[in-house]
């Protein structure tokens, strides 16, 4: 089953189209399991075991895991994610980026490694840095089309002469040539942020039906409606919602699993409801 496949058979078990960002720092951890060997992997897990109903995939974001040399814990929670809750798929967010030979091997971390089940990249070197991914046929290849940070704008809205002689900007070039160029496998998917309704909706009408992950919602600020409305495909999917701090820090106590619980039933169903 191709990754595509798989979040779609997500969404539909649990009627979601949740994502929840494993993004762990230490730090945050309420006292319960701060200070342990093994306490981002609890924390983690506590997470998982308290959503998994309720999302159609899990990110991890690896520079959490890779600051504090907790890269084992990565693995056993990707491990933990497909042995417990194996209808889940997992996007490991490393945004990989570099010439053909070492994308080659970004590749190899992300989906022979931590068996990852599709992985986010940058396009700004060429197809180059995308191939490699992509020949993984069963494998999602996410790439970063225009992105919820505030700075996105200076580089991705940047106008672009096409050689018909007409213009577009330079996430729409992505866009188009993620869907046309680079997707022979259909399993290429674009990074979209909430935070600009208008820009999503521009990119839905240049990319068909094809998948955004898109970031933006709970800390960072995107309008659940309008990221909705302006984003899903002809079927009503085709997004898949990324929420990270708004619900693995819903409470810095004791009880963080069952509010990260409450904070994704919540969102997940002001999702569902502009479906």
């Amino acid at each position: 089953m191709g990754f595509l496949d798989q979040i779609h058979a997500a969404m539909e078990k649990n009627n979601s189209l949740l994502c929840v960002g494993l993004d762990p720092s230490p730090e945050r951890f309420p006292s319960a399991i701060a200070g342990g060997e093994q306490s981002i992997f609890e924390f983690n897990k506590a997470i998982i075991d308290a959503t998994a109903d309720l999302v159609c995939s899990y990110k991890p974001q690896a520079a959490y895991y890779h600051a504090c040399g907790a890269e084992d814990q990565l693995a056993k929670t990707i491990a933990y994610i497909h042995s417990e809750y194996p209808g889940i798929p997992v996007i490991l967010d490393s945004k990989r980026g570099d010439i053909g030979s070492t994308a080659s091997q970004y590749a190899i971390e992300a989906f022979d490694r931590y068996q990852a089940d599709a992985v986010t990249v940058n396009p700004y070197m060429g197809i180059d840095t995308i191939e490699p991914f992509t020949t993984y046929a069963d494998k999602g290849v996410v790439v970063l089309c225009r992105t919820s940070n505030p700075g996105a704008a200076a580089i991705q809205n940047l106008k672009i002469q096409k050689d018909d002689g007409g213009s577009a900007l330079l996430y729409e070039v992505i866009a188009k040539m993620c869907q046309q160029d680079w997707n022979q496998n259909n399993n290429v998917l674009l990074v979209v942020g909430a935070t600009n309704p208008a820009e999503l909706k521009r990119i839905r009408e240049l990319t068909g039906d094809m998948t955004f992950l898109v970031p933006g919602l709970g800390a960072q600020g995107g309008d659940v409606e309008a990221t909705v409305k302006s984003g899903v495909n002809s079927e009503g999917k085709g997004i898949i919602v990324n929420s990270s701090r708004g619900i693995i820090y819903a409470s810095s106590g004791d009880d963080f699993a069952e509010a990260a619980r409450q904070a994704a039933i919540e969102l997940r169903d002001e999702v569902n409801q502009y479906r």
